[in-house]
């Protein structure tokens, strides 16, 4: 599976951003997605994952409450809806698959990534 993430940008502290990850070359239906954050001088970070099996979420604590992880996969497309956004939360951005479907939300257990779309957030 190949994927192209989009929607990032520059915005004002308490602004919301909606990234998306459009994936091909195979249906996404039984992969685990998630979103991935590297901000500069620091190691990749889970944002937010969500399985195939039930959906199920998980988020690091740095964005409970803010962010929102969901899939359309008759789109074959996974979101991510930011709100509330910090100067903490820039970085960039990637969307990654799992092939087994569902694990944790940590980077070295994801199979692809794709190229990552910049956030910033400063006013």
């Amino acid at each position: 599976v190949q994927l192209q993430a989009s929607g990032g940008g520059l915005v004002q502290p308490g602004g919301s951003l909606r990234l998306s990850c459009a994936a091909s070359g195979r249906p996404m239906d039984h992969y685990a997605l998630g979103w991935f954050r590297q901000a500069p001088g620091k190691e990749r970070e889970g944002i937010a994952c969500i399985d195939s099996l039930y959906d199920g979420t998980d988020y690091g604590d740095s964005v409970k409450g803010r962010f929102t992880i969901s899939r359309d996969n008759a789109k074959n497309t996974i979101y991510l809806q930011m709100n509330d956004l910090k100067p903490e939360d820039t970085g960039v951005y990637y969307c990654a698959a799992l092939g087994r479907g569902w694990g944790p939300c940590l980077s070295f257990q994801y199979d692809t990534f794709g190229q990552g779309t910049q956030v910033t957030v400063s006013s």
